[in-house]
């Protein structure tokens, strides 16, 4: 006897199901082990992991030279990153404003910088500019860029998690008498909050992978740095390799820390939204 179409869609899954799942997963892994095992083969073939391109790791001053480049990263993410949530919030606010004067520009400025690349941002920043008169450095020339892209994602994440708060939470607010600013403040975005937390996280792992675009102004982050190891020892697997770890590191941190950040920050709200 066949099985309803809601117990297919949204059902436990049948023994059948798990076993098939089970098995597709084995074969999975098994592929990704094997084309593993291929691509080490091609760069033990090409000499890339011969022990004379590891041998500099051993050195404190390559690990030295990696953190500067780590911590420049960690410096623009995180200023990107504060500029992006504020402005998006901002964005978001005259997005959802009832006056055309303030929602259509925020809309304007959202799709442009939605649509325009991040890097061709940075290019304005670092050629054009300049020959305006405004002279920025290294730092701001990523920054700026960075966050500004951002800031048009998490402005849209932002309106995804205030439209998903049921209308009802609004209007009882308002009839006990409060005003625009206190529903949405104190009712509505606590609780769109809870909600987009992990997009926003996603956020923040997408602004750490774009500071890979220092190289275009010379700032002297994790990527840029490890072009110069590269350009020194000639090891250009062995080095991006190790700054993939690294990478991979840091997002993973980012991820355990919001996790971690999830239910305390999440109680929080609670207890703010229902007082």
């Amino acid at each position: 006897m066949s099985r309803p179409l809601e117990d297919l869609l949204f059902g436990a899954p049948s023994p059948r199901a798990r076993a098939v799942q089970r098995a597709m997963g084995a074969l999975a892994a098994l592929a990704l082990l094997a084309l593993a095992a291929a691509i080490v083969l091609r760069f033990h073939a090409a000499g890339q992991l011969d022990a004379r391109f590891w041998r500099f790791f051993a050195w404190p001053t390559t690990w030295s030279f990696l953190a500067q480049g780590l911590l420049g990263t960690m410096a623009c993410a995180a200023m990107a990153a504060v500029i992006a949530l504020a402005l998006g919030l901002a964005l978001m606010l005259g997005r959802v404003a009832r006056p055309r004067l303030l929602r259509w520009p925020s809309v304007a400025v959202i799709e442009f910088l939605r649509g325009t690349p991040t890097l061709l941002l940075i290019y304005v920043c670092f050629l054009v500019l300049p020959q305006l008169g405004i002279k920025l450095g290294t730092y701001w020339m990523l920054t700026l860029p960075i966050a500004l892209s951002t800031a048009a994602v998490v402005a849209e994440v932002y309106r995804a998690g205030v439209l998903a708060v049921p209308r009802g939470q609004g209007d009882a607010a308002r009839s006990l008498g409060m005003r625009e600013a206190q529903v949405f403040f104190c009712i509505v975005f606590p609780q769109a909050l809870r909600t987009i937390i992990p997009a926003l996280v996603a956020q923040l792992v997408i602004v750490v992978k774009d500071t890979t675009f220092g190289y275009v102004v010379t700032y002297g982050e994790l990527m840029q740095n490890a072009k110069v190891l590269i350009a020194n020892y000639h090891a250009l697997v062995p080095v991006y390799l190790v700054v993939a770890l690294l990478y991979c590191g840091v997002n993973y941190a980012i991820s355990r820390a919001s996790r971690r950040l999830g239910g305390p920050v999440g109680a929080a709200l609670q207890g703010t939204s229902a007082a």
